[in-house]
This record gives structure tokens, C-alpha cells and sequence, in this order.
């Protein structure tokens, strides 16, 4: 699976100032754990790179649709039995619905968010 993912096409990152390695490397960190741009620009540096943070934001915001849609197919099944769950909350002092889909041992397959109730 990450094995697919350093496979990506080089024209992803034509024109990049860093590796693919790099930035590969940066979004799956920040995906993966609790880290923040801070932190990743830290970790950076004490590698030998010089990378700001709002440089891992772009790249986050840029590649991580895309890294999401190549290992979605190796996120495991669930069985055949899931149910829909709706439920009202606030994100940052607005109303939104959270629309969760639950499998039977409780495991969220997949969620989505939305302003209007839909």
C-alpha cells in the first residue's frame, strides 16, 4: 500500500521544490498522527530540511484527496451487514449533520457532513 503510493505519477510534482519522497512523506505523517504543521516543519529540520509549515499545508491540502483515493481500495472490507446513522452536532459554532455509515461491530465504514439535513 505505501508501496503505491511513492508510485505516484512524476507529473504530480513537476515543478516541486522538494523530493516526492519528501512530501509524500510530510502529508502521511500529518495524516497518520497527531502532528502539527509545526511539528513536521520541526521534524524537518532536524533532518537536514529546511521546509516551512505553510509549505506541508499546501502540500497536505494538495495531495492528500489524492493519496486518499489510492489506498481507499486497500482499507479492509467490513462485512455485509451496516447501518446509516444521522446525528446533530456543532463545528465550530455552527449546526451541521453528521451521517455515519456503522457496520455491525460497530466500525465506521465511512462518514459525510453537511450543512443541510439530506
Amino acid at each position: 500500500m505505501v508501496g503505491e503510493l511513492y508510485q505516484m505519477k512524476n507529473n504530480l510534482f513537476k515543478w516541486k521544490h522538494f523530493n516526492k519522497d519528501i512530501i509524500l512523506l510530510c502529508v502521511r505523517w500529518y495524516l497518520k498522527y497527531s502532528l502539527s504543521y509545526r511539528d513536521l516543519e520541526e521534524m524537518m529540520l532536524e533532518r537536514g530540511i529546511d521546509v516551512a509549515h505553510s509549505t506541508i499545508l499546501r502540500w497536505t491540502h494538495q495531495y492528500s484527496p489524492i493519496m486518499e483515493e489510492r489506498i481507499r481500495k486497500h482499507i479492509k472490507l467490513t462485512n455485509d451487514s451496516w447501518r446509516m446513522d444521522e446525528t446533530y452536532i456543532r463545528i465550530k459554532g455552527k449546526n451541521a449533520y453528521l451521517y455515519r455509515a456503522v457496520d455491525s461491530s460497530r466500525n465506521t465504514i465511512d462518514f459525510y457532513v453537511s450543512e443541510r439535513r439530506d
